[in-house]
């Protein structure tokens, strides 16, 4: 095998890990998600869960957030607003990727 190769497969190697890792960070953030907007909707224990559960299948709708944003805001009605919403789904990607990391360590 030549360098060329080498470097090739290692390329291949961290696209696939770091896809792997982004998609486990959506996951982790989506759930996260469910978990907060079930508290405001008054949800707790295995109620709460599967809300989490159901936020994160959303995201299996199209590509992208939009349609986790727009499942937590129509369930969210007026507990929340926009602005609000897209602000806790940076920050909980953000704890997401940093529970991941140190899952990983």
């Amino acid at each position: 095998m030549t360098t060329f190769d080498d470097r090739e497969n290692a390329f291949e190697a961290k696209f696939a890990h770091d896809a792997d890792m982004q998609f486990k960070a959506e996951a982790r953030r989506n759930k996260l998600l469910g978990l907060w907007a079930a508290e405001l909707l008054g949800k707790s224990g295995d109620e709460a869960a599967e809300y989490a559960r159901e936020v994160v299948k959303s995201d299996f709708e199209e590509a992208g957030d939009e349609d986790v944003y727009r499942k937590v805001s129509g369930d969210l009605d007026h507990r929340a607003d926009e602005a609000t919403i897209r602000a806790k789904m940076v920050e909980l990607m953000a704890e997401a990727k940093a529970q991941i990391m140190s899952e990983v360590s």
